[in-house]
């Protein structure tokens, strides 16, 4: 009976998982044409965020799916250098440059 159960659940979390990579590689999709056609350039910022939080999630169901912890650093590097280039893209964004040279 606990072997029918695993079985189950393996099932059910196949299939969950693959109905995750089918709406992330949809909601991709999208914000791949969001970024290309956004009407100004706070909505292909938001975009790019939204791809590096999509990227994270990505590899988190292939850690799920693969049934190991490794990936949890690569999760943790995508955030920070998505955070990394949300900061430098808001930058641009408000002042023009990424890096202020003060040459007094």
């Amino acid at each position: 009976m606990s072997q029918e159960i695993l079985l189950l659940t393996q099932n059910v979390l196949d299939w969950v998982v693959m109905i995750c990579f089918i709406g992330i590689s949809i909601s991709l999709t999208l914000l791949v044409y969001r970024i290309l056609v956004g009407p100004t350039n706070a909505d292909r910022a938001v975009a790019l965020d939204v791809i590096g939080i999509n990227l994270m999630a990505v590899a988190a169901f292939v850690s799920i799916s693969l049934v190991t912890t490794q990936l949890n650093d690569a999760i943790l590097l995508i955030a920070i250098l998505s955070f990394l280039g949300t900061v430098a893209i808001a930058k641009y964004l408000e002042k023009g440059v990424i890096i202020d040279r003060d040459m007094d």
